[in-house]
């Protein structure tokens, strides 16, 4: 079964052709390699995520590339823990309190 693994710390230049080829040096089989970028400059955002094909070459990478360096940059490299569900998104107001009397400022 796949492991999804959480790369941070990456350079802005680091390209998914050379993360991916990083992180089969070890022998392991990387089956798909996606760096997050920002949507409105298309710049990095120094973070990504691969899936390798199997458990054990998951851990064999984080064993031997946490820590080491890719373009200059130390990556942190661990597994990925499920995306977390987040609201609906804008400005929502807080629970309704009882007004309190405000002074008569005649």
């Amino acid at each position: 079964m796949a492991k999804r693994l959480y790369i941070g710390n990456l350079s802005f230049s680091t390209t998914q052709e050379s993360l991916t080829a990083h992180l089969q040096s070890l022998g392991g089989k990387c089956v798909s390699v996606d760096i997050i970028s920002d949507p409105y400059t298309s710049r990095s955002r120094g973070f990504g995520f691969a899936e390798m094909s199997s458990d054990a070459e998951a851990q064999t990478v984080i064993d031997g590339l946490n820590g080491k360096e890719l373009d200059g940059r130390a990556l942190t490299i661990n597994e990925a823990r499920p995306r977390e569900p987040r609201g609906e998104g804008g400005a929502r107001p807080g629970p309704r309190r009882e007004r309190r009397e405000q002074p008569d400022r005649r």
